[in-house]
């Protein structure tokens, strides 16, 4: 979790009382943060000739990103301990009436394809506020931004710049600026050398290094705001006399765009001249659609089951006091018309971590209070757990594999690239593996496609014990899926592997077909006699197949028919000697491998 370091005394002055250590732990402790350490009961250290002062050390929930500062943790305090109400977070038009308008060229889908902004006028900063809103960025940066490859933020000196202002991805020889606290003018490739050695930003230069072209965020008059994810421009650097702000936000994920912009936001309008309110920005995307105004502070409407929350916390609220304990966690509620089990919810822009009803039942525990909750033996449980049916099913198939003398191995789900296609003699066709964007080491590129690499591997790391071997896995491969809005797609397998002085391939052949007798299918053939008579709809056979991982007429494909329809489920085989050759095998192999999701 990450620790957020606020000057002690003016937490204490913006909370309108003084703590002891002790209550301020118990304080921190009701609200679900934890004090980490109060620097008080230490020896600070001297800084310009004075102690530094005393701070509270506070461990911060990882998902709540809204208290990632000072302004949040006392805001969010309050509002607990009932000094004020939520903010009603507003959006205003500027002064002349006409938005500021950010406009995203299509080449930025290259790089960084996402871009949103916003205003902060007429703002107020102290050296405190101004420390802590610097910091929030970089909390953001390293947290939920994942060291700013997912978002960058930039802050921006609106009065020295103009807009409209365009979003752009040019190659690194055209885009020249004098970089933040630098007064000398540099190309985007000079910039990248300039600071390889630097001990903050080296360590975001690679995410657009080797890219053909760098993003870059210009204003009306071609002045450069940014080059995102890395530095911001000298020209547009906001100071403690800065009144007004735009914010630019870039990132390659929508989503956590948006968080982060309403956190930075929400949190510092609190310093604008009409408390609470921003001016939105003009997001022009035409080519993706995109087009809209940001930020959007619309609290989101949702519902919860007063059963349900009752039933968990095993407390009897009425849906007005649920309300009551919700408006001391910063939401907005209230009874449902629709329902009396129902309480109508207005979840706050700064809570994007509320995903369900039990993110709302939590908070009710916490504003009624963990301590206060009545004891209660584990069997009394508002939830009924069960097995995933995809599970249930791999357990039935490894408890038949391993009665039948084989030996389960659970190897890792990523390998190399050549492990999952060259070593198999299999081709890559682009459209198969999900690949890691920026793998460690050579030997954890892609998630595998198949379980025969970790197969071949465990055997080849035992070849001391004796032989003959017999291990199977039963675990998830993965395919990219452009279908799918996550663009990929897991799928269960069945795979087994006999290694011996002898192929094995009538050993690995039989318990293919004890596994499917016990999936209730009958083995189908043309020869009189040896058909089994079918437990259910499902029936399978197996044809010779050309497969170049296995041995020339030594493999067979696995067919099913269930309910009519008809496909090809696995494999198995005898391995080519140039497998065995490349993942260093001295003994043939016989391996089956078979999807067992067509099951279900």
């Amino acid at each position: 979790m990450p620790t957020i370091a606020v000057d002690k005394e003016g937490l204490f002055k913006a909370l309108g009382q003084d703590y002891t250590t002790e209550e301020f732990d118990e304080l921190c402790f009701d609200f679900g943060i934890e004090l980490d350490e109060d620097t008080s009961t230490t020896q600070r250290p001297m800084v310009n000739g004075k102690q530094e002062p005393a701070q509270l050390k506070i461990e911060i929930p990882a998902n709540r990103y809204d208290m990632l500062c000072f302004e949040g943790i006392s805001l969010m305090l309050n509002i607990f301990r009932g000094r004020r109400t939520s903010p009603d977070y507003r959006l205003v038009a500027p002064p002349k009436g006409e938005l500021q308008v950010l406009t995203i060229d299509e080449k930025t889908a290259k790089i960084r394809p996402y871009a949103a902004g916003a205003v902060l006028r007429n703002i107020k900063f102290t050296k405190e506020s101004y420390d802590s809103f610097i910091g929030l960025q970089e909390k953001l940066h390293q947290n939920l931004a994942r060291q700013r490859s997912l978002v960058a933020i930039g802050t921006h000196d609106l009065d020295t710049i103009q807009g409209p202002f365009s979003y752009e991805a040019l190659p690194p020889e055209q885009i020249e600026f004098a970089p933040l606290n630098q007064t000398r003018s540099m190309t985007a490739l000079e910039l990248m050398k300039f600071y390889e050695n630097d001990r903050h930003l080296s360590r975001y230069l690679p995410i657009i290094r080797d890219s053909p072209v760098y993003p870059v965020i210009y204003d009306a008059k071609r002045t450069v705001c940014s080059m995102p994810p890395i530095i911001n421009g000298n020209h547009s650097k906001i100071t403690l006399n800065t009144r007004n702000v735009f914010v630019d936000v870039t990132a390659t994920d929508r989503t956590k765009l948006d968080i982060c912009l309403n956190i930075l936001v929400s949190m510092f309008s609190q310093y604008t001249e009409v408390p609470f309110t921003v001016e939105p920005v003009k997001i022009m995307s035409p080519h993706n659609h995109q087009s809209r105004e940001t930020p959007d502070l619309t609290p989101r409407e949702t519902q919860a089951e007063v059963s349900y929350i009752n039933q968990c916390c095993g407390l009897s609220l009425a849906p007005s006091d649920i309300c009551s304990l919700l408006k001391r966690m910063s939401y907005t509620a209230s009874p449902s018309r629709a329902s009396p089990d129902l309480i109508d919810v207005q979840v706050p822009p700064t809570r994007a971590d509320v995903l369900h009803q039990a993110d709302i039942m939590e908070d009710v525990a916490i504003a009624y209070g963990f301590n206060r909750l009545p004891r209660s033996f584990p069997s009394k449980s508002g939830t009924i757990a069960q097995p995933l049916m995809i599970n249930k099913l791999s357990d039935i198939v490894r408890h038949e594999a391993a009665m039948a003398g084989w030996s389960e191995v659970m190897p890792l789900i990523l390998c190399s690239h050549d492990e999952n296609f060259s070593h198999l003699n299999r081709k890559d066709d682009g459209n198969t593996a999900v690949r890691l964007a920026n793998p460690k080491t050579a030997e954890y590129q892609v998630v595998r496609t198949t379980l025969l690499p970790g197969l071949l591997k465990t055997i080849r790391e035992n070849k001391h014990h004796s032989v003959p071997m017999k291990i199977f896995e039963v675990s998830d491969v993965a395919f990219k899926d452009s279908s799918l809005e996550r663009k990929s797609r897991n799928e269960r397998h069945f795979a087994a592997a006999w290694y011996g002085k002898s192929s094995g391939f009538e050993i690995v052949h039989g318990l293919m077909d004890r596994v499917m007798l016990m999936l209730k299918s009958a083995f189908v053939t043309g020869e009189e006699g040896l058909s089994l008579k079918s437990l259910g709809d499902a029936a399978y056979w197996i044809d010779e197949v050309d497969d170049p991982t296995f041995f020339p007429g030594h493999a067979a494909a696995i067919h099913l028919r269930v309910a009519g329809k008809e496909q090809v489920i696995g494999v198995f085989g005898i391995l080519h000697p140039t497998v065995l050759e490349k993942f260093e095998l001295r003994y043939p192999v016989s391996t089956l491998e078979m999807n067992i999701e067509v099951f279900l």
